[in-house]
């Protein structure tokens, strides 16, 4: 299966930005569809972002217009560009491979939208 490894997270004041990376190794990476996910303390891990292997995507009502998901299969990133961040992002961040019904997911990275 593929391994992720996040990237990017930080201290961000609100209004701020930051952009997150998702390095991928050890499988085919232009098959999978890709995502972002984040956990904050006592909720449950939803979706933020994903995109396809054929480069649509999707996002969270809470985050359009705001972030932003691409990648890039010749260096085997993915990314998540965050503009205008509230208090309400801060979570651990999360990059997920999905085939089919395989899951993959990478160790989190830490986001903090604070002032």
């Amino acid at each position: 299966q593929v391994q992720l490894v996040e990237s990017g997270g930080g201290l961000v004041q609100p209004g701020g930005s930051l952009r997150l990376s998702c390095a991928a190794s050890g499988s085919i990476f232009t098959l999978y569809a890709m995502g972002w996910y984040r956990q904050a303390p006592g909720k449950q891990r939803e979706l933020v972002a994903e995109i396809s292997s054929g480069f649509s995507t999707d996002y969270a009502d809470s985050v359009k217009g705001r972030f932003t998901i691409s990648r890039d299969n010749v260096k085997k990133m993915v990314y998540l560009q965050m503009t205008s961040l509230k208090s309400e992002d801060t979570a651990v961040y999360f990059c997920n491979a999905q085939w089919r019904t395989y899951n993959v997911w990478g160790q989190g990275t830490q986001v903090t939208v604070s002032s």
